[in-house]
C-alpha cells in the first residue's frame, strides 16, 4: 500500500508542473493590458512603463514563468497589483472562510445524498424509491441563487432566526459563525447532495445483486448488516470520487452562493482578480484550486484501499 502511495505523489510531480505552465499560458489569453487598467485614465507612458518593469510584463513569457514558478516554490505567489498585497496572505484570509463552508456543505451533502441513495436501492420501484428520486431530482434542478434567496426571505426577513449574509469567523464567535454559514452551506450541499444520492443509488443497486451479497444473506446475517458491511463498502468507491471531486468544487468557490450570502471566501476572490487583470491574484487562485483537486484525487485513491481491501493487493 504504501508504495502505491509513494507512485501516486511522484506523479502528482509532473502533473503540477503542466498544470503551472497551462494556468500561465491561459493567463495570458485574458484580454486588456494590466500596465494600461493600473496607470488609470492618465495612462502616462513612463507611469506604464515602470509597472511593466516591475511586474515583469516587459520580458519575455519563459522569463515571467520562470520568474513566477521560482516565487511560487519558495512560498511567494506574487503581489496583487490592485491591492499592493502579497497573493499568498489573501489566499491565507479567503481559504479558511471557503474550507469552513466547504466542510459544512459537504456534511449536508453526505447527510443527505447517501442515506437517500441507500433507501432508494433497498426500496428499489416502491413508493419509497420514487420520493427520494423525486426529492433529489428538486435538488439537482434547483437553482442555487433561487434557493438562496428563498432561504434568506423565510429564515431572515420572516423568522428572524438566521443573518441574511456575512460572515463570521468561528474563532472569534463559533455559534455565531454557524448561524452565519449554515445557510449557503445547506444551499452548496442540497444541489450536490441529489447528484450524490443518484450515484450512491446506483452502486447500491449493483453491490446488491452481487454474489457476495447473496452469499451474505444465505448465511442469514442480518439484513442491516448485509446492506451496510458488505454492500455499502463495496460501492463506496464512486462515491468517495464523487465526493472528491464535489469537495474540490465546493473549495474553488460557489461564485453566486457567496456573492447572495456576501461571505468573502475564494469566488469573490477570483471574480474581482478576472475583472481587474489582476493576473497575480488569478493565477494563485488558480494553481491553489487545482492543486486542491489533485491532492484531494490522490486521497481518493487513498480511500479506495482502505475502503475495498481487495484493492490492496
Amino acid at each position: 500500500m504504501l508504495t502505491l502511495i509513494g507512485k501516486r505523489i511522484v506523479q502528482l510531480i509532473p502533473t503540477l508542473f503542466f498544470v503551472s505552465v497551462i494556468i500561465f499560458l491561459l493567463q495570458q489569453l485574458l484580454p486588456g493590458d494590466p500596465a494600461l487598467v493600473m496607470a488609470g485614465e492618465d495612462k502616462d507612458p513612463l507611469v506604464i512603463e515602470q509597472i511593466r518593469q516591475r511586474y515583469r510584463l516587459d520580458q519575455p513569457l519563459p522569463v515571467q514563468y520562470l520568474a513566477w514558478i521560482g516565487g511560487v516554490l519558495s512560498g511567494d505567489l506574487g503581489e496583487s497589483m490592485r491591492l499592493k498585497e502579497p497573493v499568498a496572505r489573501l489566499v491565507a484570509q479567503k481559504l479558511p472562510v471557503t474550507v469552513q463552508l466547504a466542510v459544512m456543505a459537504m456534511l449536508f451533502t453526505l447527510a443527505i445524498g447517501i442515506p437517500a441513495g441507500i433507501i432508494s436501492a433497498v426500496k428499489k420501484n416502491t413508493v419509497w424509491d420514487y420520493a427520494v428520486n423525486v426529492i433529489a431530482l428538486w435538488g439537482i434542478s434547483t437553482p442555487n441563487f433561487w434557493l438562496g434567496i428563498m432561504m434568506i426571505f423565510l429564515f431572515s426577513v420572516q423568522l428572524g432566526w438566521l443573518p441574511a449574509s456575512g460572515y463570521v469567523s468561528p474563532f472569534e464567535n463559533f455559534w455565531g459563525s454557524m448561524a452565519a454559514t449554515v445557510m449557503p452551506a445547506f444551499v452548496l450541499g442540497n444541489s450536490f447532495a441529489g447528484v450524490l444520492m443518484r450515484h450512491t443509488r446506483a452502486a447500491m443497486l449493483q453491490a446488491l445483486e452481487s454474489d457476495y451479497v447473496r452469499t451474505a444473506r444465505a448465511k442469514g446475517l442480518a439484513e442491516e448488516r448485509v446492506i451496510l458491511k458488505h454492500a455499502l463498502r463495496n460501492a463506496l468507491t464512486p462515491i468517495i470520487t464523487l465526493g472528491a471531486l464535489e469537495f474540490g468544487t465546493l473549495l474553488s468557490g460557489a461564485v453566486l452562493t457567496e456573492q447572495i450570502f456576501s461571505v468573502p471566501g475564494f469566488g469573490k476572490l477570483i471574480v474581482d482578480a478576472v475583472f481587474n487583470r489582476d493576473y497575480a491574484v488569478v493565477q494563485g487562485v488558480v494553481l491553489v484550486t487545482a492543486t486542491t483537486y489533485i491532492v484531494l484525487n490522490l486521497l481518493a485513491d487513498i480511500g479506495y484501499i482502505f475502503a475495498n481491501p481487495r484493492l490492496r493487493s
